[in-house]
């Protein structure tokens, strides 16, 4: 995926930071806005993860802090829920005026209550996801209860949550107290996915069926079975992704971008966008091709010559399955690893073709084969077709087609 670092202004006029992740290549299908957990930030794991797995089904993802949270300016103890909703709605309004209105909306935590109290005031969305969302607002004062008391009384406490110390207002719990209603949610009307855990210790999921019920039709509760509150694994993140950009491509017109195609065997595109990401399709396949990052790329796929390497290497492997099917010889597995590089020709005597390419190629094969068998197979390594192409004189032959 491609990271835009970003600043846009809060209504209070903070600068609030943000990335926008968008797919390697190609035109996003849609464009998604995540609101993070209460006292997180826009680069907690489970929102980077999940902003991955959607980017390669082609969504970008629009993440950012809240106003005092991560990199974002302002007092977080003096904001409030209705602060987050409404950085929501001028994080909603920065993607519509410079890129494209969000259709998606996607919270975690707390950060899910706030998607469910902006969605009905922005048309342009389509669907809505909560991750692990409490029904009310309110409920994440179980989090700093033993300071509620001093609140009232003083106006003012420094709060512990999560190992970490706030200056939190009597505004503040009054502001989350007023969200105890779940009429927004029955209002929503917008396709709604709720993903949660049985097993959640911070959000039960009892709050999970409270938002289910209050919801009208269309609606889908995904059950997270053995994940914790802050989805720590990555993999259960990129589940929640994929699902996610699933479920919400119902909701959502037909991709509209050209898929790669060629008339002849491979073909790749490159486009103006940042670095050397090159869509390809071989075989009908579809990969992406990159250069390091020390080459200026981001190292977003293999290299041209990783492909070559790679190309020589899947060769060699099928060729040696296929002969040794022939012959009934008990081979179980082959690896090969092959290495690609330029280097010195001793024979050279001009400074003109001092350097020749060389392909390392090491195999290991496992099975009841013999001494005699393996030195077959190494000879037979040798004649794979792809081998037999890099060792024979090569002509290509270029046109440029019309535009």
């Amino acid at each position: 995926m491609l990271s835009e670092k970003i600043d846009f202004l809060s209504d209070d006029g903070h600068k609030l930071s943000a990335y926008l992740d968008t797919p390697a290549t190609g035109t996003p299908r849609a464009y998604a806005l995540f609101a993070h957990c209460f006292t997180c930030s826009k680069d907690l794991r489970v929102i980077r993860s999940l902003s991955r797995a959607m980017n390669q089904k082609g969504f970008a993802v629009f993440r950012f802090d809240f106003t005092g949270l991560g990199e974002s300016e302002g007092d977080f103890g003096a904001s409030g829920f209705t602060s987050n909703v409404k950085d929501l709605l001028a994080a909603s309004r920065f993607l519509s005026d410079n890129y494209e209105a969000p259709a998606i909306l996607i919270g975690h935590s707390l950060g899910g209550a706030a998607v469910l109290g902006a969605a009905g005031e922005l048309d342009h969305v389509k669907a809505v996801a909560t991750i692990g969302a409490p029904a009310q607002a309110s409920h994440v004062t179980h989090l700093f209860k033993e300071s509620i008391d001093e609140l009232k009384s003083n106006g003012h406490a420094t709060v512990n949550i999560g190992g970490r110390s706030f200056e939190m207002t009597r505004s503040f719990l009054d502001d989350l107290e007023r969200y105890e209603s779940t009429d927004h949610i029955r209002d929503l009307r917008k396709p709604l996915a709720i993903f949660h855990s049985p097993q959640d210790q911070i959000v039960s999921i009892e709050n999970a069926a409270k938002i289910y019920h209050a919801a009208h039709h269309p609606k889908s509760f995904i059950s997270l079975d053995g994940v914790d509150h802050l989805v720590n694994g990555r993999k259960d993140a990129e589940y929640i992704g994929n699902t996610l950009a699933a479920w919400v491509s119902r909701y959502l017109p037909e991709a509209g971008e050209q898929k790669l195609e060629s008339h002849l065997q491979s073909a790749a595109r490159i486009d103006d966008r940042k670095g050397f990401i090159t869509e390809v399709t071989a075989g009908g396949h579809p990969l992406l091709a990159d250069e390091p990052k020390d080459a200026g790329g981001d190292d977003l796929g293999p290299t041209p010559y990783d492909l070559l390497a790679a190309s020589l290497a899947a060769c060699t492997a099928m060729t040696l399955k296929m002969y040794a099917q022939r012959k009934d010889w008990s081979l179980s597995e082959a690896t090969v690893h092959v290495k690609h590089e330029r280097v010195h020709h001793e024979d050279s005597t001009t400074g003109q073709h001092n350097k020749v390419d060389q392909f390392t190629r090491e195999i290991r094969v496992e099975g009841d084969l013999d001494e005699s068998q393996v030195s077959r197979l190494l000879q037979i390594a040798n004649r794979c077709p792809v081998h037999r192409s890099l060792e024979n004189k090569i002509e290509i032959e270029t046109s440029m087609l019309g535009s």
